[in-house]
């Protein structure tokens, strides 16, 4: 599989794979090899943790530069790790950070920009997901950076090495929406996958044309800032759905289409928005049978 060209839409430098070493860490792993593979970046493989208090005790008193057996055993499962995913990415490290994954990891996405931070999760309930319990969830809540979680219901593939031959791109029509337009036509560029477009608006917009065309035309002012080649295809969208049934409609194209990837466009105001308890985007997360790629906007 040829890497992406340097006249790529997307450009990514690195992939940061979170790990915690679980099962569904595994299944995001691959897609995060995947990804660094196609477009030429660094994989790195990382894990925040918190030192225990006899770890500590021993580094203290054993002085600068010396290492806990709870240190060593992390270091070298990050490096089996990397190992196991390096094949076609752009050298790939790993990088093992203390203190709360929340703040570490989000920081080091930073470090390696422009990259795409990659996650599993278990998933629970919508109810349960408002609590804050996962690690995934503290990320999600806390970053910036584009991010692809793999869910639970995501299929695990036995063929092989995962690909995207489908890619779904919902949105709101907001212009703050746009930005997510650059991941889902660069994916969709890089793997000559099909991509579809669901445009998400409320339902009084959908009763008042004179209304609707004016966030349309709002919205593509904002595609031809980011993907001015692609604008017009973006916004002439295949159907239009209520932002009250939203999830529930993007779920069933996901899963009726056979979506590879859902690119999910999230800014603030709408009801995707991760930092809101009840966000729809979080739903979608746990629910998706299909890597879910978020972008703040």
């Amino acid at each position: 599989m040829a890497a992406a060209s340097d006249s790529s839409l997307l450009s990514l430098k690195s992939v940061v794979y979170a790990t915690d070493f679980s099962p569904c860490s595994e299944r995001a792993g691959q897609y995060a090899a995947l990804l660094a593979r196609q477009f030429g970046a660094e994989l790195v493989v990382a894990h925040a943790f918190t030192p225990s208090q006899a770890a500590m005790e021993v580094e203290a008193e054993a002085g600068l530069g010396a290492k806990s057996a709870q240190r060593k055993d992390l270091e070298d499962a990050l490096a089996a790790v990397a190992r196991r995913f390096s094949g076609g990415a752009s050298g790939a490290s790993a990088v093992l950070l203390e203190g709360e994954p929340r703040e570490r990891i989000p920081r080091l996405a930073q470090v390696y920009a422009p990259s795409i931070t990659v996650l599993g999760t278990k998933g629970r309930s919508r109810i349960e997901r408002s609590i804050m319990g996962s690690t995934a969830d503290g990320i999600l809540r806390s970053t910036d950076a584009p991010t692809l979680t793999v869910g639970p219901h995501v299929p695990v593939n036995e063929a092989g090495a995962p690909s995207f031959q489908r890619v779904l791109y919902a949105t709101d029509l907001m212009p703050a929406a746009a930005r997510g337009a650059v991941y889902a036509v660069g994916v969709a560029e890089a793997f000559h996958a099909c991509l579809d477009v669901l445009h998400v608006v409320h339902a009084g917009e959908m009763n008042n044309p004179a209304r609707l065309a004016e966030i349309r035309r709002q919205f593509h002012a904002a595609l031809s800032d980011v993907v001015s080649e692609h604008a017009e295809e973006l916004c002439n969208p295949r159907e239009l759905i209520e932002a009250g049934s939203a999830h529930t409609r993007i779920l069933e194209h996901v899963r009726e289409f056979k979506v590879d990837l859902l690119v999910l466009s999230v800014h603030k105001g709408s009801h995707l928005w991760l930092r809101e308890r009840f966000s729809a985007a979080f739903h979608m997360i746990a629910h998706a049978v299909c890597p879910v790629m978020t972008i703040v906007g």
